[in-house]
């Protein structure tokens, strides 16, 4: 199988989308944020010290999505049409964040959804760090996309 961000020499190499047609994409990811269980009913109380967690996290989740092509090299800068981050808590001590990304262009939106997850994760870390450094971000994942080309895909786990 080709690596299709390189070219005949193996050299890195922007992927050529100009013949393809626009299509609906959309694509969702989730990161887990594992921290102690004072540090996650703090989030859940509002009682940081920096401020609304969440909130913060949502809107640097957004604009992280948003920024991708600015943060990855070989990614196009692609309209994107809607972000959302949404949270849920999964036992005492764990923090698990899902993004939604949408475009209609030419080539997919994977890679925004991954990196407003990503974002989203590490602003849950550095609004928290004070009182717990021992937190983990994991299981960066895509959990499904559709549109273009290569079809649907949805992660069974």
């Amino acid at each position: 199988m080709k690596l299709t961000h390189t070219d005949n020499g193996g050299k890195a190499s922007m992927v050529d989308v100009g013949g393809k047609e626009s299509t609906v994409r959309t694509a969702s990811a989730r990161a887990v944020v594992r921290m102690n269980s004072q540090t996650l009913e703090k989030i859940k109380q509002n009682d940081a010290k920096k401020g609304d967690v969440l909130a913060c996290a949502r809107i640097a989740g957004i604009q992280g999505g948003k920024k991708t092509s600015e943060l990855i090299p070989l990614c196009h800068n692609i309209p994107v049409d809607k972000i959302g981050i949404d949270f849920c808590f999964d036992g005492d001590d764990t923090l698990i964040i899902t993004s939604f990304a949408k475009c209609e262009y030419k080539t997919g939106i994977e890679m925004e959804a991954l990196t407003a997850a990503a974002v989203a994760a590490l602003t849950v870390y550095d609004m928290c760090k004070s009182v717990d450094r021992g937190m983990v971000i994991t299981e960066i994942r895509l959990l499904s996309k559709s549109g273009g080309k290569s079809g649907d895909y949805s992660r069974d786990d």
